[in-house]
């Protein structure tokens, strides 16, 4: 039996936007300094191409060995596997999580070397079992708080997290106008950890918001889950 996945607590995720940006690579090997053992670092986006993105990630994959950040590709299960990306987060518009094991197993080297981690993107407590029932390792469930990538759309708030962490055994992180000092009232609802996008790669120093996210993270608080539950920021 395979052992258990020890799935990173501090997410940092990639956007279009994000990934065209002069200085990408040189940020983003910044952030897994910062992150280290503790975080990911996925490329997501919709609009690059699969052969940028395949790019992209083995100009990465050094320094994902090099601090043990986990490099995740978003959707793209090919990319993931061609580049030796450590993890693949699947949504709606991927394979399923069945189907991944499926075309990871056949690609599985001969020598049973580290098979890629499989997380999944999910908005209820349903969608949660049924990815966790299919073997995926952890989930990202969102969208929390407000965002401005979801204008519209009213947040799921906290309870999202906690009803998921309920129904699942695998790791939950939450996504979605997450901020550091969101971080005490997600623990007390029982996230594994966090995601954020613009909260990391929307500071002037992304290596230093990311190091904040892990302090926030660590940080040890008298009344869990009184700071940011209203989550009145919005952040994309």
């Amino acid at each position: 039996m395979s052992p258990p996945v020890i799935v990173p607590v501090i997410h940092a995720v990639t956007d279009d936007l994000i990934l065209s940006q002069r200085g990408f690579l040189l940020r983003a090997r910044a952030v897994m300094h910062a992150l280290g053992a503790r975080g990911a670092v996925h490329l997501r986006a919709r609009a690059v191409t699969g052969a940028r993105l395949h790019a992209l990630a083995l100009a990465l994959r050094p320094a994902a060995e090099r601090t043990g950040c986990w490099l995740v590709v978003n959707d793209r299960l090919d990319v993931a596997l061609a580049a030796g990306a450590d993890g693949v987060q699947l949504t709606s518009r991927s394979m399923t999580v069945a189907d991944a094991h499926a075309v990871i197993a056949g690609a599985a080297s001969p020598d049973g070397g580290r098979a890629i981690a499989i997380g999944a993107s999910v908005h209820t407590s349903d969608d949660a079992r049924i990815a966790a029932h299919a073997g995926a390792d952890w989930c990202v469930a969102g969208h929390v708080f407000p965002t401005r990538s979801h204008p519209g759309e009213p947040p799921r708030g906290v309870p999202l997290i906690s009803t998921i962490v309920q129904a699942v055994a695998i790791p939950c992180l939450a996504i979605g106008g997450v901020r550091p000092e969101h971080l005490a009232a997600l623990r007390a609802a029982g996230a594994h950890g966090a995601a954020a996008i613009s909260g990391i790669w929307g500071a002037d120093d992304a290596e230093r918001a990311a190091t904040d996210y892990l302090s926030a993270y660590d940080a040890r608080h008298d009344e869990p889950g009184t700071p940011g539950v209203a989550g009145s920021g919005v952040a994309p």
